[in-house]
């Protein structure tokens, strides 16, 4: 199988095939998650013809678009699911687990096998000889040892013989998969006659297929097929895709003429093939197709023609959705979005400029200049908020890949674990997306090897033997709240505690739940009775707050002993532009992130206690927290002997709470974050930097390594 693929796409070898690559490997990926997610939604006990249909329609687009740039190995394997699938489609076979295994195993060995090939071919091949054997095996009705045994249905009935040949129609007749046809395939007007000749070559991955024959064409630059098959026109077209476009096929019954200009086209749904030229030789529009003439164009270019007979009520509003589907989305790619919001951010610091250096201008005499200032600020802010907008993207993006990996961790473990989201709607930045996956992930295979207890177990304390993880976003704020809930076994105080003091940490029977729970945060430290190759070493929590932490973001615990254990993730809608309160020390200005700001207040000396080593506490509402002179920290030179900090701004972080020492309150607005790391070096207790509306550059403070210096 493999050789045909290769030489099918080596008949056109003249033809750049690269220039669509991108395309190619974009959609793969969609029809491979697409399957992933479909295989797994699948009920093996009652599955549907439309759900086999869509896993089927996953494989077949990826297998076409495969052989056609020459990736035979990829084809190979996904000609042998296609296979298996089909005849799950046609009730030759009842779905099994061991059935959803393997395919799910096939689909990833095809994600990397493309992942090679979009790399150069680099890298060592994954190697699909036992994939294809085991499909080749289930597809032939042999169940593994270790699965039920199922009988096939028996193969529908033949249909019945005609008596009498029926009349030939204008066009393709409704194609149903199953029930072989006689048709005439017309690909055209072709720019190079060897276009054909590869197109023909794909005719042999046609399920069901008769001869092939050459016909004459009536039209210049065209081929005519003659072709017996039981495919329908979908799955044909499909095929033919990536050589040429739908528009460049035409398929009918065999001995079907050409429609008359005005004919009235005949009505077949959206697969069958329809005149719309008015009297020019049709190149397969179909009802429904990107680019078809709506009814009403059609019946203008015929008039005063018969007008078309009208379109079937079940196909009329799937043919809408499925336009406005196509032209309401467009593929971007991310550096133009990121230069996009670099611009917008250059803009706010422009428009902040502005509006700092009018302050001073009479309102009269520039009324209409402050006018248009007051424009531009709201039309900033309005392009600002449209353009983060385009980054934002779905939580489900982030959540559609655990299902699969909690089902094949459980199935490792011996466990039975459901998996529920919520807030899969609510949005995030799309740089916080690709950086919060990781820790989440940690974090419900955490849940499931030690949150959920064994089957056994669960039923002996009264659980069902399922238990459930529960993932949900929500937004909060200025903030989005991500959390991974399980119903286990949840945290044990005196199990931590007890670990802690083995590794030498100093705990007391007087702390707090919640400080206890932030124990295991620490670097390796681990509760697990032994080492998997699942989890137990004691890495990964401490990585976990480490990267959420870079992301200005906190994590807290709540458990119950017995009852389960909920993780709180909150981080900020986005890191390119933030809500700030700006304060002044000396002649400096920093800035705080609004998020962690709690309140401010003026403080007389008499309120601060000064305890060992020189370290300050200032009581607020019966509460001490340790104080941060800002000046002392950052080393800031003054020069106005006569001005003192008597202002203190209670930030939090990480579930603590400390107080800032500043000199005054500036005020607070939105201010664009530029990465200090990437354009200087790393500065303790700062996370960034922006550009004031007067040109001076701020620092954007680090309130959790604030909080951390404090507690240390």
């Amino acid at each position: 199988m493999a050789e045909s693929y290769q030489e099918g796409s080596g008949a056109g070898a003249d033809f750049d095939l690269s220039q669509f690559y991108q395309i190619f490997f974009e959609e793969a990926g969609e029809n491979l998650d697409q399957m992933e997610q479909m295989l797994l939604d699948l009920d093996l006990s009652s599955a549907n013809d439309e759900e086999l249909n869509g896993i089927f329609r996953c494989a077949h687009s990826i297998k076409g678009g495969s052989a056609t740039f020459g990736f035979s190995d990829v084809a190979e394997l996904t000609h042998q699911m296609e296979s298996l699938l089909d005849r799950l489609r046609r009730h030759e076979l009842q779905p099994i687990p061991q059935m959803v295994d393997v395919l799910l195993e096939s689909a990833d060995a095809s994600r990397s096998l493309l992942a090679r090939h979009q790399a150069g071919g680099q890298g060592e091949a994954v190697s699909t000889t036992s994939l294809v054997r085991r499909i080749s095996d289930l597809a032939a009705g042999l169940v593994p040892s270790d699965a039920p045994a199922v009988a096939a249905p028996p193969p529908p009935p033949p249909p019945p013989a005609a008596a009498a040949p029926a009349p030939a129609p204008k066009a393709a007749a409704p194609s149903v998969a199953g029930q072989a046809r006689q048709l005439e395939i017309q690909i055209g007007p072709l720019e190079r006659p060897e276009q054909a000749d590869a197109i023909k070559e794909l005719f042999r991955d046609i399920p069901g297929l008769g001869a092939i024959r050459d016909l004459t064409a009536t039209e210049p630059n065209t081929r005519l097929f003659g072709v017996e098959t039981n495919s329908t026109n979908d799955d044909l077209l499909d095929l033919f895709a990536f050589h040429v476009s739908k528009e460049q096929v035409l398929i009918r019954d065999a001995g079907a003429a050409a429609a008359e200009p005005g004919a009235e086209p005949v009505d077949d749904e959206a697969t069958m093939a329809v005149d719309t030229s008015g009297g020019e030789t049709p190149y397969g529009f179909f009802n429904g197709a990107p680019g078809a003439p709506t009814e009403a164009a059609q019946a203008a270019s015929q008039a005063p023609a018969q007008a078309p007979k009208a379109t079937a009520p079940k196909a009329e509003p799937k043919a809408a959705a499925q336009a406005q589907m196509e032209s309401t989305t467009i593929r971007v790619d991310v550096k133009k979005v990121d230069q996009l919001i670099n611009l917008v951010g250059e803009l706010v610091i422009t428009q902040a400029m502005l509006a700092q250096n009018s302050r001073g201008l009479d309102a009269g005499a520039y009324q209409q200049l402050l006018a248009g200032l007051a424009d531009l600020d709201r039309n900033t802010r309005d392009l600002q908020e449209s353009v983060m907008s385009i980054r934002m993207i779905p939580m489900s993006i982030v959540f559609s890949r655990f299902p699969r990996m909690l089902r094949d961790l459980a199935n490792k473990l011996g466990k039975k674990v459901e998996l529920v989201t919520l807030g899969e709607a609510t949005e995030l930045d799309k740089g916080l997306v690709e950086k919060i996956t990781d820790p989440l992930t940690h974090l419900v295979r955490n849940s499931c090897d030690h949150g959920i207890e064994m089957p056994a177990d669960r039923l002996a304390k009264g659980k069902s033997e399922h238990g459930t993880i529960t993932l949900s976003a929500s937004h909060q704020g200025g903030s989005i709240v991500i959390e991974v809930r399980d119903d286990g076994r949840g945290l044990s105080r005196e199990k931590i505690l007890s670990k802690a003091q083995e590794r030498g940490i100093e705990v007391s029977e007087q702390m707090s739940d919640a400080e206890v729970w932030q124990l295991i945060f620490a670097p390796g430290f681990s509760t697990a009775d032994e080492v998997t190759d699942v989890s137990g070493r004691g890495v990964g929590m401490d990585v976990v707050k480490r990267n959420i932490a870079a992301l200005n973001g906190s994590v807290e615990i709540d458990s119950a002993e017995g009852y389960g254990m909920k993780v709180s993730v909150r981080l900020p809608l986005t890191l390119a532009i933030m809500d700030g309160m700006s304060v002044g020390v000396g002649d400096e200005v920093y800035i705080l992130p609004l998020s962690s700001v709690v309140e401010s207040f003026q403080v007389n000396a008499d309120d601060v206690s000064t305890v060992a080593q020189g370290s300050q506490l200032v009581k607020v509402r019966d509460e001490y927290m340790p104080v941060i002179a800002l000046e002392k920290i950052f080393q800031v030179p003054r020069f106005d002997l006569n001005k003192s900090s008597n202002i203190m701004v209670v930030v939090e972080a990480d579930g603590s709470r400390v107080a800032l020492l500043v000199d005054e309150l500036l005020g607070q607005h939105q201010v664009v974050v530029k990465n200090l790391e990437s354009n200087y070096r790393k500065v303790p207790n700062v996370s960034g930097a922006t550009i004031l509306g007067d040109g001076t550059v701020a620092l954007i403070l680090d309130t959790g390594g604030l909080v951390r210096r404090a507690r240390h």
